[in-house]
């Protein structure tokens, strides 16, 4: 039995699928693991890949109908045989030790728990400056908020903004009894969404910061300015859905950034293309 299930939702991204299984064949604890990719949708090249697999680890593969990432999620929960879920992307490439640590965690805790790993952009892209720009800001992963609390837990107030689905792991029968929504199909806040449940339920979020994984995704300013304009739209689509989701701006701060939104600086570029997808929708 394995202790450790990895749950990766994919998405016609063989090639890159491929590199992050890699990875994981690598793990320091990979004897104990299993891997559940579910792919969502249909893809020739993925489905080639997956027949003929050449890891030395346990791979459960499945396609489902076009759905989104939170239903492929939940798919591959209730496939997972260990008794604690991993979530990475299929762009993301663990450290050596990344399982182990995260599994580490969880034993030393009395109570079920979330563990988020770090994560960092995979050099080996070729980082832009708009890469830059969204890991000092923030605005992609915001870990440089968080460094104080480095193998500690995160304030319950602000663990929300640091669930992300990217490198986080959590007992299954947490991932069982707190699935990801399944109404929500637009990118973006579902990972903030699902955070918030946790932290309803009593689940903390404890940072280890050894548990690397490298974001293999190159990202211009064009492609952020755009990821950012659908990000404003599904802002508004989940704040109609939940009433304590925060994130579109209203009254004075909603002011400020139709302010800032007009200086062309990498901020105000962002904040303007933020506000573009909340008229949109």
């Amino acid at each position: 039995m394995p202790e450790l299930s990895i749950i990766i939702p994919t998405h016609k991204r063989a090639d890159i699928l491929k590199q992050c299984l890699d990875h994981l064949a690598s793990q320091t604890i990979a004897d104990k693991i299993e891997v559940i990719v579910i792919h969502d949708g249909q893809d020739d090249k993925t489905n080639t890949l997956m027949a003929k697999p050449t890891w030395q680890i346990p791979i459960y593969y499945e396609s489902i109908p076009k759905s989104q990432q939170g239903v492929a999620r939940n798919v591959g929960v209730q496939k997972a045989q260990s008794s604690t879920c991993l979530f990475i992307g299929d762009d993301i490439l663990l450290s050596p030790r990344a399982c182990e640590l995260h599994m580490k965690a969880h034993k030393k805790s009395s109570t079920p728990i979330a563990v988020i790993g770090d994560i960092d952009w995979d050099p080996s892209v070729g980082i832009t400056k708009a890469m830059t720009w969204l890991m000092d800001s923030g605005w992609q992963f915001g870990f440089k908020k968080i460094e104080q609390f480095k193998n500690d837990f995160i304030p319950e107030s602000m663990q929300h903004l640091f669930s992300y689905t990217s490198n986080i792991s959590v007992p299954t029968e947490v991932a069982l009894r707190t699935p990801f929504r399944e109404d929500v199909t637009l990118y973006g806040w579902e990972d903030m969404e699902w955070g918030m449940r946790l932290r309803k339920n009593g689940v903390r979020l404890f940072f280890e910061p050894l548990a690397k994984g490298l974001h293999h995704h190159k990202i211009d300013l064009p492609a952020s300015l755009k990821r950012m304009e659908i990000i404003g739209t599904s802002a508004v689509v989940i704040g109609n859905l939940i009433e304590e989701f925060d994130r579109v701006p209203n009254g004075w701060k909603r002011i400020g950034y139709e302010i800032l939104s007009r200086f062309p600086t990498m901020a105000g570029k962002h904040r303007k293309a933020f506000l573009k997808g909340i008229r949109k929708a």
